[in-house]
């Protein structure tokens, strides 16, 4: 049981549906009492045993191709962190009460990831539902080898037919991709030296498609002060892009004249109104003054910049948050606060690609940033942002671009 008093395992074992969880190496970790009975095979058989050991090909047949079929499947579930709902397959089982005779068994399955905190696949469920009797009542009393051939027939024109859909999306989508990238590093501003303090810039595109493109960083360096930020535009692909490119803009040029960070996300709050497409941009902007060693800063609805000073002690600029761009229907002035930094201190801005993970808690997230930052603040700006993106994004199934600014002060 957890919290809620809900006990998840009685649950899990009076499912009506046949219900397997395994692990990325397909082998059973826990069945339900409806897959012991339409396997026919007892939980002994089953849990710490490889699928296909328990499950294999039927030897008699040549063309049975139910084990390829279903190890595809899970290996692309395992991999892309995606479910996968597989058309009828068949797949005869071996009889548990008479070595060597195969029984006739036709199946539909459904695989689906169930995901580890850092968002990586720890398990596969998977559920399968027995069609057998309902294929032969489709071809009679002894026309089930007919029925199968015609159903077999019908899902394999269905499925070139979606192949070809799906395909044609893929182009597309990775056409989209491809400008999108290139309009996001022509807007994007090239690093630079910001006098004698070094820093690094990183952006990394998500891994979908057309999820790229939304995301942003900005560095505007003036005699004794410089002014850094980053921010996320809500959807993707050329849209964003165009939007982020304009907001960075904006922000850029208002951060040259404004007293603060909080007068000039106002500014760009007011400018985003106009902007299709801007509605709900989160910002985070931070002045540095070299002089009297200080931060102000601001935030529209952005995750917290993290300053980490040279004992590894952190702290996350979070008391000057408000709602994000558009958000209110009216003009009101935004919160900035200020903090002291010392010289050899870190600062990181970042957008929540770095951070957010599905059915996590972002306090979670925020933990591990501050635990990597820390503990790599001896490294210079580009070996740390390199190191941030390597231990704090998942190698597959990114759903989001991150933007990352490193400076030390």
């Amino acid at each position: 049981m957890d919290g809620s008093g809900i006990d998840y395992e009685a649950v899990f074992q009076a499912l009506p549906g046949a219900v397997a969880l395994l692990t990325p190496d397909l082998v059973y970790v826990d069945v339900n009492e409806s897959f012991l009975a339409a396997s026919g095979r007892t939980r002994e058989q089953l849990i710490g045993h490889y699928l296909f050991d328990v499950f294999p090909d039927n030897p008699t047949d040549p063309a049975a191709t139910g084990m390829r079929n279903l190890r595809a499947s899970l290996e692309r579930v395992a991999t892309t962190a995606e479910p996968d709902t597989m058309a009828v397959q068949r797949y005869d089982v071996e009889s548990p009460d008479r070595s060597g005779v195969w029984q006739e068994r036709y199946w539909s399955p459904i695989n689906v990831p169930v995901l580890a905190p850092d968002g990586s696949v720890a398990l596969l469920l998977h559920r399968v539902e027995e069609v057998t009797e309902l294929i032969r009542a489709r071809g009679g009393p002894s026309g089930g080898d007919r029925a199968a051939e015609v159903l077999e027939a019908e899902l394999y024109t269905r499925a070139r037919e979606l192949q070809a859909v799906n395909e044609g999306l893929r182009r597309t989508h990775a056409h989209e991709r491809e400008v999108a990238l290139h309009l996001q590093e022509s807007l994007l501003p090239a690093p630079r030296p910001l006098g004698h303090h070094r820093a690094a810039v990183r952006y990394r595109p998500a891994t979908e498609a057309l999820n790229v493109c939304g995301d942003w960083y900005d560095l505007v360096d003036q005699p004794g002060r410089t002014a850094l930020a980053v921010g996320d535009v809500v959807g993707h692909g050329l849209l964003a892009a165009g939007v982020m490119g304009q907001l960075r803009s904006a922000l850029s040029a208002a951060s040259r004249v404004a007293e603060g960070p909080a007068q000039a996300l106002e500014v760009l709050g007011l400018y985003a109104r106009d902007i299709e497409g801007a509605e709900s941009t989160t910002a985070v902007s931070v002045f540095i003054d070299w002089k009297s060693r200080t931060l102000t800063y601001s935030s529209a609805g952005h995750p917290p910049p993290v300053l980490c000073h040279p004992d590894g002690t952190i702290t996350f600029l979070d008391q000057a948050t408000d709602p994000p761009l558009g958000a209110r229907p009216e003009h009101t002035r935004r919160p900035e606060a200020q903090v002291a930094f010392t010289e050899g201190a870190t600062l990181a801005l970042y957008t929540d690609g770095l951070i957010e993970r599905r059915r996590e808690d972002i306090d979670v997230g925020l933990a591990r940033l501050a635990e990597a930052l820390a503990r790599h603040r001896g490294a210079g700006p580009d070996a740390l942002a390199d190191a941030l993106l390597a231990e704090l994004i998942p190698a597959v199934g990114v759903t989001d671009d991150t933007a990352l600014v490193i400076l030390r002060l």
